[in-house]
């Protein structure tokens, strides 16, 4: 229940995050281009969308499992082999997500003590900034979840596998032209 309800709102926030960009974006163009006009604080409300999509969109990408990456050598190696070092390579990963959430958690707390304002927008800049530990919390989780699929023994993977996606698109492009 609480991890549907975690996938809803990180999808919907990844959609909403894409649409404001464009909204935002098409309306400066349209400010600028047609009315001769520019909104000053367009540029940096996008740019703020466009890191938080960054700091969403990593998860999503283990959770989806998009993520691309070199294997070649992990696909020569024995089935048992190749498992120890998926768990290996996760553990590794979470270990990354940490430091990287414990380093963002200082920078947005200080950025918050200073009191520092955003250049364009009416808000302290450590509001749209508190997506960068947020968004490596959410990591955490997304790799602890492979980690626990690998410990069970399902399948899990951090990396996407291109060849099974493009042997399936292949498929489905030679379907259509009989």
């Amino acid at each position: 229940m609480l991890k549907n309800w975690l996938e809803h709102i990180e999808e919907s926030l990844i959609a909403f995050l894409l649409a404001a960009m464009t909204v935002v974006t098409f309306a400066q163009v349209i400010a600028r281009y047609v009315f001769n006009y520019s909104f000053v604080w367009a540029l940096e409300l996008t740019m703020y969308f466009f890191g938080a999509l960054i700091f969403l969109g990593i998860s999503y990408g283990v959770r989806v499992g998009a993520h691309i990456g070199v294997d070649a050598f992990v696909r020569l190696l024995p089935a048992r082999a190749a498992h120890r070092l998926a768990i290996a390579s996760t553990v590794l990963c979470i270990a990354y997500a940490f430091i990287v959430l414990y380093g963002s958690w200082i920078y947005v707390s200080k950025i918050h003590m200073i009191g520092i304002m955003a250049q364009d927008l009416p808000i302290p800049q450590w509001v749209p900034r508190v997506v960068m530990p947020l968004g490596f919390a959410l990591l955490i989780y997304r790799f602890g979840e492979v980690l626990w699929h690998l410990i069970k023994g399902d399948h899990a993977s951090l990396l996407g596998d291109e060849v099974a996606d493009a042997m399936k698109y292949r498929s489905d492009d030679a379907g259509e032209q009989k």
